[in-house]
């Protein structure tokens, strides 16, 4: 399978630059994987197709104002940096904008706070090291880091969050769970819906094109996950007694099947804490995912790779030609799909 099998062509107006209110209005398109059927319904009509049992697992992760800005030192020059991972107390991976940042350059980031480029990797990525801890200088000087194909600002940046979200370390968000509100959670756990919590710190390679020919030529980088003792048995107690374990979002399906491979005989997923490189293509076997609610990915990425392993390639292809046609909106603030 090549790369450029991934690929589709979506006009600009499709890509939605706002997010509708409320978040459960966004529109639903419901595919069964065995039959092939396309439903069109609504979010908040999500609760139709689940079953009392079913386990609903979200990702809490909390994208953090990841973009600052600044200047080198003495120089002036300005430049910009885009937090990507914590790699120890004072380390982080970053992508840099700007001219001649190589290794021993000097920042000041809003005139506040210092920093060092210590190590250049591919392209634009660095490895920085800030004088000091950069978490108590985020919410003054740092900005949330939307999507390049969002042209319109955010009037509220919690717009940009799960209204779940309590562990912060995402560079950007997990945005199948942008759909939920609080009572369309009410209202699932009232039908005997089950969640389960877990966190995956969102990198931004996840939504980067795959430039390679193929894409078992391309090296996905690790994003640090857990899923807890307690979200694990929870998951496993659901699968045994005959519920669908529904991921939201491809990161929590990415945890999901990454927890899998540790699994002992007779369970699911086994508790997992630390960085996962798992690359779903086409021919994975689905360990521990039923279900999945996602949104409409970018043409060649690693996400729409990771939808068609699980739907397969000429369904979603297909699904996608009829989303365009029902005038869906995609990417981070469109419309949802539920795979059965």
């Amino acid at each position: 399978m090549r790369t450029s099998d991934f690929d589709y062509d979506l006009p600009p107006e499709f890509i939605a630059q706002t997010p509708v209110e409320p978040r459960d209005a966004s529109r639903l398109l419901v595919l069964h994987r065995q039959s092939g059927e396309i439903i069109h319904s609504h979010f908040h009509q999500l609760g139709e197709f689940l079953h009392p049992g079913d386990v609903l697992v979200l990702n809490e992760t909390r994208v953090i104002p990841a973009r600052l800005f600044g200047r080198k030192f003495p120089t002036g020059g300005r430049v910009e940096l885009l937090l990507l991972r914590k790699l120890g107390e004072l380390t982080w991976e970053v992508i840099v904008g700007g001219k001649g940042l190589k290794p021993g350059i000097s920042l000041v980031l809003d005139g506040a706070l210092e920093a060092e480029i210590e190590t250049q990797l591919d392209g634009p990525r660095r490895i920085v090291r800030f004088k000091g801890p950069v978490e108590p200088y985020l919410d003054k000087i740092g900005h949330t880091p939307l999507p390049p194909y969002i042209h319109t600002p955010l009037e509220d940046p919690e717009r940009y969050q799960t209204i779940y979200s309590r562990h912060p370390g995402s560079a950007a968000a997990p945005t199948a769970g942008l759909h939920f509100t609080t009572q369309l959670l009410d209202r699932l756990r009232s039908q005997g819906i089950q969640f389960a919590r877990l966190t995956l710190h969102v990198g931004l390679d996840t939504f980067a094109p795959v430039d390679e020919e193929t894409p078992d030529q391309h090296h996905i980088h690790s994003e640090w996950c857990e899923l807890s003792p307690q979200a694990a048995a929870a998951i496993n107690k659901a699968h045994a007694d005959g519920g669908r374990v529904i991921a939201i979002g491809t990161t929590s399906a990415r945890t999901l099947e990454s927890a899998a491979r540790k699994a002992e005989v007779g369970m699911v997923v086994a508790p997992t804490i630390g960085d996962t490189d798992l690359f779903i293509l086409p021919g994975h076997r689905f360990c521990a995912v039923d279900g999945l609610v996602t949104n409409f990915h970018l043409p060649r990425s690693t996400l729409i790779m990771l939808v068609s392993a699980f739907a397969g390639f000429e369904q979603i292809m297909h699904a996608y030609d009829v989303a365009k046609k029902e005038n869906y909106r995609f990417y981070s603030f469109g419309d949802a799909m539920l795979i059965l």
